[in-house]
């Protein structure tokens, strides 16, 4: 149970980051970018680039989230696992356009660190309610589609 917890309150805190830097980037564009590891930030119409990580980091907080309060907690790994591949993105972004290697891995490197933590403990925690191995199940209970 303590694991579980632990997963739940890794999960929100990955999904509150990016709920963070979404707004952050759309509303303050000359603010948001300072950590990310890329200067100069565009100007003109690349700048439209805040807008895109923006949108896709409320998208990516908006999944997290719903899945989360869904219970669907199995579900929700696999695609936190996926999530992982954004932050190495950015790292790879930093890199090739003249950002430093020590922002890469602080900042980039280490996020999808965390990412990659909570999908395997997603990924590999019981079921909830599912018993444990050799106990008996409850007269009357519906099968365990995770037992079958």
């Amino acid at each position: 149970m303590v694991k579980r917890h632990f997963t739940t309150a890794l999960t929100l805190i990955t999904g509150a980051a990016v709920l963070f830097f979404g707004p952050n980037f759309l509303l303050n564009p000359e603010g948001a970018p300072d950590g990310f590891g890329i200067e100069p930030w565009p100007q003109g119409n690349a700048a439209g680039y805040f807008a895109v990580k923006g949108v896709r980091d409320l998208a990516v907080a908006a999944t997290v989230f719903l899945l989360l309060a869904r219970g669907q907690r199995r579900t929700l790994g696999w695609v936190v696992l996926i999530d992982a591949i954004l932050p190495l993105g950015d790292a790879l972004a930093v890199l090739t356009h003249g950002g430093s290697l020590t922002t890469a891995l602080g900042v980039h490197v280490s996020a999808a660190s965390v990412i990659l933590l909570t999908a395997v403990m997603l990924l590999t925690e019981r079921p909830a309610g599912r018993p444990v191995e050799g106990s008996s199940r409850r007269v009357g209970a519906a099968p365990d589609p995770f037992n079958a």
